[in-house]
């Protein structure tokens, strides 16, 4: 599975984190040679796991899309942490922007550590899903983090592409149920894989729908306050099926 590979990789690129972190204060020059470095860093990390992805063989594809979703929460992270570094550069140390940075820095050490977890156990048939699960409910808080931020989203769309949005909660609440009743290792990671993605797109096109122009302040809170007692409620229901 190019374990070792992964694992060195993985290590060099926190020691680019820090390196990225404590340069927040220090020349645009160093700061722009951390960046460089850290991303070329992502970049060789993203082939090792690809490769490692693809020696699972095509039999499995669903545990080949936890083991991609993982290194993409990773270079998530890490482009969401430069740029809480720019915004950082030259702050006082009780800068929200500073704040901001140790927060970014701490999600992409969880990321890094949950895609850790995530190799050492795709090749174990016992605990691949549990594992699975655990990197979608991580993904879901970091998820619902983003959504519940005062910041606006990047587009906006209508009510009705919404609504076609909760279908898939739907279908995976079912499978989740299933998943729980079977408790077989791929059930679990089908579902693992499907509530990442059914989460994720509910949250978005929830936030893009109260943002509509249309919309008026106090629907919007609604629709936000729904939109996250949907997704912890759904958290509930995931945090079962692992007890389970």
């Amino acid at each position: 599975l190019h374990r070792e590979g992964i694992l060195k990789t993985a290590k060099a690129l926190v020691e680019d984190t820090k390196v990225l972190v404590q340069n927040a204060t220090a020349s645009q020059e160093k700061l722009a040679q951390a960046a460089q470095s850290s991303v070329s860093t992502i970049t060789r990390l993203a082939e090792v796991v690809k490769l490692g992805a693809a020696s699972l063989g095509s039999e499995d594809p669903e545990t080949q899309v936890v083991l991609i979703n993982a290194v993409k929460d990773v270079a998530k992270a890490l482009g969401d942490l430069i740029g809480a570094t720019k915004a950082a550069a030259g702050k006082a140390g009780d800068d929200p922007a500073v704040y901001q940075l140790k927060n970014s820095a701490k999600v992409m050490v969880t990321n890094v550590t949950s895609l850790l977890k995530t190799v050492k156990a795709v090749e174990d048939e016992a605990t691949k899903g549990t594992r699975a699960l655990e990197a979608t409910i991580e993904h879901i808080r970091q998820e619902l983090a983003v959504f519940s931020s005062p910041v606006p989203p990047a587009k906006v769309s209508t009510p009705e592409d919404f609504i076609r949005m909760t279908k898939g909660i739907t279908m995976a609440t079912a499978k989740a149920v299933a998943a729980g009743n079977s408790c077989r290792q791929e059930d679990v990671i089908s579902t693992a894989n499907l509530s990442r993605r059914a989460i994720a797109d509910m949250l978005r096109a929830c936030k893009e729908a109260a943002y509509h122009p249309e919309v008026s302040g106090d629907v919007r809170q609604r629709a936000l306050r729904f939109g996250k007692e949907c997704a912890d409620g759904y958290l509930e229901l995931l945090e079962h099926v692992l007890v389970v």
